[in-house]
């Protein structure tokens, strides 16, 4: 029987991150969620949701109560020190006084074990909608050192020179352009549906920085999120 290929999501789907001891659940709801138009990364832990959320942006986390070491409690209490990011609980707690303490402790909504996936997705949605910030008007150029590149046309600029771009560093540098400031996993930079490598994309960038960088060793503009992708440093 031939593998079934899920569909590739557009990157500005929303980004979840799905906090449950219990693999078999992280794979149940990664699998629904994905299907529902949801980019989801899991975690295991407290300590392995910390390392999620230094590398990644998340639109959303769903945190388990009951894990061992920290709980989902003190996760969503830590995090509501740093973070306005929405959080919805998971638990097999029915308690009144369970679900006053989840959101106390800053959580966005409460759900208890067992549910419908189709709930789960419904109050998902529902919090979105309700925290989704105002659409920035789109960005139409960047500047960076001296250069200036122009999404709509696909230009990059040092003064008054063009500087020549391939298709590719073209297509890299509009994706890294498009979110200044954050990062980008090679994945989004590979193109074509993903099907360039990783490590052609590290060829790839290292080719756009020499282009750009003064030292492309030390890089200024382009910069590595080890383990991740890059950043595209611009002018504020």
């Amino acid at each position: 029987m031939p593998l079934t290929v899920p569909a590739r999501l557009p990157d500005d789907a929303p980004h979840l991150l799905v906090v449950d001891d219990d693999r078999r659940i992280r794979d149940l709801l990664s699998r629904f969620l994905n299907g529902e138009g949801y980019r989801v990364t899991t975690a295991d832990s407290a300590v392995d949701a910390r390392a999620k959320l230094t590398g990644l942006s998340f639109d959303l986390l769903i945190l388990d109560v009951m894990m061992p070491g920290e709980s989902g409690f003190d996760l969503a209490q830590s995090i509501r020190g740093t973070s306005t990011v929405p959080i919805l609980m998971l638990t097999a707690r029915d308690a009144a006084e369970s679900r006053i303490k989840g959101l106390e402790m800053g959580a966005d909504d409460y759900l208890s074990k067992p549910f419908e996936p189709r709930e789960l997705s419904l109050r998902i949605a529902s919090i979105l909608k309700r925290t989704r910030p105002e659409a920035a008007p789109p960005v139409e150029s960047v500047r960076f050192g001296p250069f200036v590149y122009h999404l709509a046309r696909g230009e990059l600029r040092k003064g008054e020179d063009v500087v020549r771009l391939t298709d590719r560093e073209r297509e890299m540098l509009r994706i890294l352009a498009g979110t200044p400031g954050e990062t980008v996993a090679r994945l989004a930079l590979a193109g074509n549906g993903g099907s360039v490598s990783e490590r052609a994309v590290d060829v790839q960038v290292n080719r756009l920085r020499r282009k750009i960088e003064r030292d492309p060793a030390n890089p200024m503009f382009v910069q590595t999120v080890r383990g991740v992708g890059y950043r595209l440093v611009a002018a504020t």
